[in-house]
């Protein structure tokens, strides 16, 4: 158990990120193939009091997935290399299926042209990998809070 003294001032009475200004969670669904960081993405969320309600391994999983959620997704992280589909189409398919959509790109360093296009394409914003849990929630909140 951790002691008040422990904590930093301020923090006891800290809104977790992922709680809407009703309380209630905000929907995120993480698509990536890789299972580490899907795991990693939904720890970050889940102990800020977002609700993972689905991850997918590939940007056709994805788009699938967005569609029987919806409405009730909130968010979406989408890798951009994955096998069966990239996530750039998964991203075109699911702004054309739904043009509010909000969709984050999570790329590894060396792709800037392809999170270019991503944004051009309706992406709110882009994670870089290796994921940096207070840098990922700052660009979450920032794309939630707009």
């Amino acid at each position: 158990m951790v002691a008040k003294v422990d904590m930093p001032p301020g923090v006891e009475n800290k809104i977790p990120d992922g709680l809407k200004p009703d309380g209630s969670p905000y929907k995120v669904l993480v698509v990536d193939d890789s299972m580490f960081i899907a795991k990693q993405l939904s720890q970050i969320f889940t102990s800020e009091g977002f609700e993972v309600v689905g991850t997918a391994a590939d940007g056709a999983q994805g788009f699938e997935r967005y569609k029987e959620m919806f409405p009730n997704v909130d968010l979406v992280t989408m890798d951009i290399t994955m096998p069966v589909m990239d996530g750039v189409t998964s991203l075109e398919k699911i702004i054309e299926f739904d043009k509010n959509a909000c969709v984050i790109m999570v790329s590894a360093l060396g792709k800037e042209d392809v999170v270019k296009k991503s944004l051009l394409t309706g992406a709110k914003s882009y994670i870089v990998k290796p994921l940096d849990r207070k840098k990922v929630l700052e660009r979450v909140v920032s794309v939630l809070n707009r």
